[in-house]
C-alpha cells in the first residue's frame, strides 16, 4: 500500500512538473511568434504561468520579443524534472542536459501542432475556433520559409511535409548527435 502512495504520489510530481513546464515554454513561443495575446487560450496560458514568471520578470526582462522568463523558468522546471526522473543524476548533468530536452520539447509541440493543422484544414478548412486560430498562428512563422521554396501544386500544400521531415532529421538525428558529442546518453533526451 505504501508503495502504491509513493508511486502515485512521484507520478503526480512528474506530471505537474511536465504540465508546468509545457505551460512555461507555450508561453515563450506564443510570445515568439506574437500570436493574439487576446486569444482565450493564450489567456489561459499567461493566467497559469504568471505566479511564477511575475517575479522572475522584474529581475529578466522581455528582450527582442522573447519572453527569456518563460524560457528560464521552463529549464528551471526542467532540471527538476530530471532530477525527479533520474534520482542518482549529478545536478550538473541536469543542467546540461535540460536546454536538449526543451529542445526535443519544442519539436514535439511543432509536430503535433502541424498535424493538427493539417487535420483541420481536411476537415473543417476556414475554422475561426481560438484553438485552430492559435496552431495557424504558431505554425505559420516556420511554414512560411518554406511555402516561398515550395508552393502548393493543384490546391495541396507540400511545404507541411518538407516541415513534418526537417522537424523528424533534426529532432531523431541531428540533436541526438549534438547530445553525444556533450556526452549525454540518448534515453536522457525523452
Amino acid at each position: 500500500m505504501n508503495q502504491a502512495i509513493g508511486g502515485a504520489g512521484y507520478f503526480l510530481i512528474q506530471a505537474v512538473l511536465t504540465l508546468f513546464c509545457l505551460a512555461a515554454l507555450l508561453r515563450f513561443i506564443i510570445q515568439a511568434v506574437q500570436a493574439d495575446f487576446y486569444n482565450p487560450i493564450c489567456q489561459a496560458i499567461v493566467k497559469i504561468t504568471d505566479p511564477v514568471l511575475k517575479p522572475i520578470r522584474m529581475a529578466l526582462p522581455t528582450m527582442g520579443g522573447m519572453d527569456l522568463a518563460a524560457l528560464l523558468v521552463a529549464l528551471a522546471v526542467q532540471v527538476a524534472l530530471l532530477m525527479v526522473l533520474f534520482s542518482g543524476i549529478a545536478p550538473l548533468t541536469a543542467v546540461v542536459v535540460a536546454p536538449f530536452r526543451l529542445l526535443v520539447l519544442v519539436f514535439d509541440i511543432y509536430f503535433w501542432a502541424l498535424l493538427i493543422v493539417v487535420i483541420i484544414s481536411w476537415v473543417a478548412p476556414g475554422n475561426r475556433h481560438p484553438g485552430a486560430m492559435l496552431l495557424y498562428q504558431v505554425t505559420e512563422p516556420l511554414l512560411r520559409p518554406f511555402r516561398r521554396i515550395i508552393p502548393p501544386v493543384g490546391g495541396l500544400d507540400f511545404s507541411i511535409l518538407a516541415v513534418f521531415l526537417l522537424l523528424y532529421v533534426v529532432r531523431d538525428f541531428l540533436l541526438p548527435g549534438l547530445a553525444a558529442e556533450f556526452g549525454i546518453p540518448r534515453q536522457l533526451l525523452r
